[in-house]
């Protein structure tokens, strides 16, 4: 019995579709869906979370944001935390408040800035930091990284458009020119 061959396209392909757990910004019959793996840590995600902002912005109706952790903890020390803490926000229904506040603040991400963006968001501190201490969260960080290098992401940001992998420029004006093109 021959084996399938993969093909280039089937390693582009985005495995995972949009689940009921993920944390999704933009309206669902959006033209255009971005899912990344990021982490809190890394410079270029931070970049491309500006640079996403700014295509929202731009593309407010347009444009749907799901975002997945990918932490790279053996660079980024304090991506595993950071991205614990995020959801551990977003039990409390402040995921996209707290995903933001950490990449405004990228190179303050210890645990006494996650305690202290807590309270900026007016969280329950106190459930907030026992989630940190208790790694609430570990399981579904790990599995969303999991899932990532199953999809063949092995750096961050890893992006697809569409369900299409994207590793050409992240900058505002290669990805307006990209989704601005009629399919």
């Amino acid at each position: 019995m021959a084996l399938p061959i993969e093909t280039d396209l089937d390693r582009s392909r985005l495995l995972l579709p949009i689940q009921s757990d993920d944390h999704v910004q933009g309206a669902p019959d959006a033209h255009d869906t971005l899912v990344e793996y990021g982490d809190y840590e890394c410079p270029d995600c931070g970049r491309l979370f500006v640079t996403i902002r700014d295509l929202q912005t731009q593309m407010p109706h347009e444009v749907r944001l799901v975002f997945r952790h990918y932490p790279r903890s053996g660079i980024h020390p304090h991506a595993q935390q950071a991205a614990e803490a995020v959801e551990a926000a977003g039990a409390q229904g402040h995921f996209w408040e707290m995903h933001d506040l950490l990449f405004l603040h990228q190179s303050a991400l210890s645990t006494k800035n996650l305690y202290e963006y807590a309270e900026i968001l007016f969280l329950d501190t106190q459930q907030f930091r026992t989630d940190l201490k208790r790694r609430t969260y570990e399981h579904r960080v790990r599995e969303q990284f999991r899932r990532g290098v199953e999809n063949g992401v092995y750096g961050t940001p890893g992006l697809f458009i569409n369900g299409v992998r994207y590793d050409r420029e992240l900058d505002l004006n290669s990805l307006l020119s990209l989704l601005r093109t009629p399919a």
